[in-house]
């Protein structure tokens, strides 16, 4: 009896030789397994404009002649996993992806095995428009082999760079700090002020019996918690630059407050969460912000009202631009560390009970340049001149304490990839504390 090949083994072997050309036309190499195959048809290598990086995606591949796929619509599809299959791979050392050819049309889908899994663990979902094998694909297909242990590290394969703008702020720190004896707690401190006629000021720390402060307390109500005849002003170096780690944390605090102080008129403090957001300032009412971008003057709407897509005349939320702040030291530069995030109301008052998806969908479709803008937007805020004025403090203020630098840049010798940027999982923000608090 003659031997014949099969219609289905032909379809396999076209199915490969095409999968291989295509990771070659976007850069890759590819090299096929042997007949031996159980469930990997080929390696994938990353290169960066030919140079190999010995970084490896194992590659299975699905031909089909002409058949649609599973829920097939114009936006995309399912396939159902086989179960032998996945069992192969959960034990291996490469990241895993599945390439789908179809020959009727010459379209190329691809998905990571570990990843959009739903129900038993055998579905994938695909997007027609996002998981096309091509050279949109390949910083996605790239970062699947950054370690997932440890920091890692990732050369995307493309050409030219960009200036990359760093999330933090130089603080130019006062000359000086007044420090006095006292005989109070913060707490005990904070109801003495509150019980005053006088305008309350709280840019101060108490730690250990001792009152710290950028402001005299002998020009304001706080000379009431203090030893009057004990104030002195010393040189801020002495503790901005401390060897004692204890000291530096208490200084970090130091500098939150007085932060708090400078922007409480537009800005508050959300404890659980530890961060700044903008104030409403009516219900359900959006607030913007104009200032001067890098290269043209800009307007942020930094309280957005968001509307249910039913009933046009009710409110879903209300999301307001904010960032966590931590204060850092940096050699002899004491930095403003800006990690801008939302924070979600109800009404521009009232924390919305369930933020986590509201924050999760938005975080999604912020990109670098977003988050630039971001950043550039509160350093403006934070350094407005307009403060000098003394209207953002109330009476018994002068002018603002700390003001900050601009954010340093960065030249990186390749762009920021946008698919990477929103690839990546949302991080869970650390409601820890920050800074170590005084006593």
């Amino acid at each position: 009896m003659a031997k014949t090949v099969t219609n289905n083994q032909l379809l396999g072997e076209i199915g490969e030789t095409a999968v291989r050309l295509r990771f070659l036309t976007i850069g890759f190499q590819f090299d096929g397994r042997s007949r031996l195959e159980a469930g990997v048809d080929g390696i994938a290598e990353v290169m960066d404009n030919g140079k190999p990086l010995a970084r490896m995606i194992a590659v299975q591949v699905k031909a089909t002649e002409s058949s649609r796929y599973a829920s097939e619509d114009d936006k995309g599809f399912s396939y159902l996993l086989r179960a032998e299959d996945l069992a192969y791979w959960r034990g291996s050392n490469l990241p895993i992806i599945i390439v789908l050819y179809r020959r009727s049309d010459e379209t190329y889908f691809w998905k990571a095995v570990s990843l959009d899994i739903e129900g038993d663990g055998r579905k994938l979902q695909f997007d027609k428009t996002r998981d096309i094998l091509d050279q949109n694909a390949v910083d996605r297909l790239a970062v699947l082999t950054v370690p997932k242990a440890g920091f890692g590290y990732y050369v995307p394969p493309l050409g030219g760079g960009e200036e990359a703008l760093v999330n933090i702020l130089p603080v130019v720190l006062p000359p000086e700090v007044f420090v006095a004896s006292t005989s109070l707690d913060a707490r005990k401190a904070i109801s003495v002020l509150l019980n005053r006629d006088e305008p309350a000021r709280f840019d101060w720390a108490i730690n250990g019996g001792t009152f710290w402060s950028f402001t005299d307390p002998r020009e304001s109500n706080c000379r009431h918690v203090v030893d009057i005849d004990q104030v002195e002003a010393i040189d801020t170096a002495e503790i901005a630059f401390h060897e004692d780690v204890e000291e530096l944390n208490n200084f970090a605090f130091l500098l939150r407050k007085t932060l708090d102080h400078q922007v409480r008129a537009d800005l508050a403090w959300n404890k659980d969460r530890k961060l700044y957001y903008f104030r409403a300032l009516a219900e359900n009412t959006p607030r913007a912000f104009a200032y001067e971008a890098l290269k043209k003057r800009a307007s942020t709407e930094v309280v957005n009202v968001a509307l249910n897509k039913a009933d046009k005349a009710s409110v879903d939320f209300v999301r307001h631009h904010a960032f966590l702040p931590r204060f850092e030291r940096l050699f002899d530069q004491w930095y403003l560390v800006i990690n801008p995030t939302y924070f979600f109301t109800t009404n521009g008052f009232m924390p919305h009970s369930y933020p986590a998806a509201l924050l999760a969908g938005k975080k999604r479709l912020d990109n670098s340049a977003s988050l630039r803008g971001q950043v550039v937007m509160w350093h403006r805020f934070l350094s407005r001149s307009d403060r000098e004025q003394g209207g953002l403090f109330g009476a018994g203020s002068t002018k603002p304490r700390l003001s900050f630098g601009e954010p340093p840049a960065v030249a990186l010798a390749t762009r920021v990839p946008e698919d990477v940027w929103a690839s990546q999982k949302p991080v869970p923000e650390s409601g820890g504390e920050q800074e170590r608090l005084f006593g």
